[in-house]
Formats: structure tokens, sequence, C-alpha cells
């Protein structure tokens, strides 16, 4: 499985907990984490297809732009 970063619009505990069960559904509990101290918001998860990722933090209502 590889590692996906994504830069994201998700700033606090708060928008993490909003997240959380859509991401928890898409790649699993414990495979995904969001740095709400780095300036770009990076989110990394463990997961086999990126668009997977992508799609669960819209559902969310958040946006996700692939790093490389």
């Amino acid at each position: 499985m590889e590692t996906v970063k994504f830069k994201t619009n998700i700033k606090c505990g708060a928008c993490v907990a909003t997240v959380t069960p859509f991401l928890n559904e898409a790649v699993g509990e414990g495979h995904w984490q969001v740095d709400i101290q780095n300036p770009d918001k990076v989110l990394t998860a463990d997961a086999a297809e990126a668009t997977k990722v992508k799609q669960a933090i819209e559902k969310a209502g958040y946006k996700a732009e692939p790093l490389s």
C-alpha cells in the first residue's frame, strides 16, 4: 500500500472530527492523519487509491489537492 499526501483546507480539530467518519470508511481507522500545524494542512493516508481519499475528503465538504 502506498502513502498519498494532500494539501487540504482542514484547519482545526473540529474539521478533523468532521472528516473522520468519511476517511475511516474510505481507508480505515488509523490509516490517515492531518497535520493541522503545517501551513498546507497536509493529510497523509495509507491508501491504494488516491482518488478514494480525495472523494472522501470532498464528500465531507473539504478540498484536497494531491502533493507530489
